[in-house]
């Protein structure tokens, strides 16, 4: 192990100051509540970045299924792994959306009845870095037959912006199956998923940018977003009854440090400066 100033800073957290960035389907919590009450510890934190307003409220980076299936089970803090918006090792990256089990045209025509949106096809061989794309850009889109479609809004703000991928991600959310995928055109995808219907392209945000809308409470379609840090603290196995505990929160930090640091003394932390593969998962 490295020094412990290298180690992920690690914190117990209100679960009610953790705050999500997309959306969330809370049905998708039972089987981790299930998988959590059956084995007593939370094995991997979440990972939150502070809000900048001064609340003590931090937004989820990774984790939001974890930090509601603690709320629904009464737990009142997390153990959270806290990064700085800032820290240059904090990286965000983007998912697309691959959908099947829907029409292709189906989907064209929910996202072409969207107001105020400019819908319309375009020359599929068309390239341009998402990184160029101009902010009235709000999706790209192929469909099986190879046909590329791409939606335009008026400049409006962030939030504005935000909002306009919100109401195209839910004319198929209720429609389609979905999977995040990094595939930006349906020939990466052919043969891997049946009745294929589009991959839909999203574009970049900033750290920053994602936390001016949480902060707003402007939430972005779910599973665009892909935080990565590193170091990052796996495998932690911290007590669920330590985190319900009716105590004061800086009785539960300060458990904490003794609970980590008797870890150390022990040689129970392992720091890998290298890429990890794991196949215990």
């Amino acid at each position: 192990m490295g020094s412990t100033a290298e180690l992920p800073t690690l914190r117990i957290i209100p679960v009610k100051h953790l705050l999500r960035h997309e959306w969330h389907d809370d049905q998708r919590s039972q089987p981790l509540i299930d998988s959590l009450g059956a084995s007593g510890v939370l094995r991997n934190p979440p990972m939150v970045t502070p809000l900048d307003d001064g609340s003590g409220r931090y937004m989820v980076l990774d984790g939001a299924n974890r930090t509601t299936a603690l709320d629904h089970m009464g737990v009142r803090d997390c153990l959270a792994q806290v990064v700085d918006p800032d820290d240059p090792k904090l990286v965000l990256k983007k998912w697309n959306h691959v959908l099947w089990n829907w029409d292709p045209q189906a989907l064209v025509q929910a996202i072409s009845s969207i107001g105020h949106l400019d819908f319309h096809e375009i020359d599929p061989e068309i390239k341009r870095k998402q990184s160029e794309w101009p902010r009235k850009t709000l999706v790209w889109l192929q469909t099986p037959d190879g046909r590329a479609y791409i939606a335009r809004s008026e400049p409006g703000g962030l939030a504005s912006h935000a909002r306009k991928l919100a109401e195209i991600a839910e004319t198929y959310l209720r429609n389609a199956e979905l999977d995040r995928t990094t595939a930006q055109r349906v020939s990466e995808v052919n043969g891997v998923y049946d009745n294929l219907c589009a991959v839909v392209v999203y574009p970049p945000f900033t750290v920053h940018e994602v936390l001016e809308l949480c902060a707003k409470g402007v939430l972005l379609p779910p599973g665009v977003t892909r935080f990565m840090v590193s170091p990052r603290a796996l495998r932690v196995n911290y007590p669920l009854d330590a985190l319900s505990e009716d105590k004061p929160l800086e009785a539960k930090n300060a458990a904490l440090d003794a609970w980590i640091n008797e870890r150390i003394a022990r040689k129970g932390v392992r720091y890998y400066d290298e890429p990890t593969v794991l196949y215990d998962e």
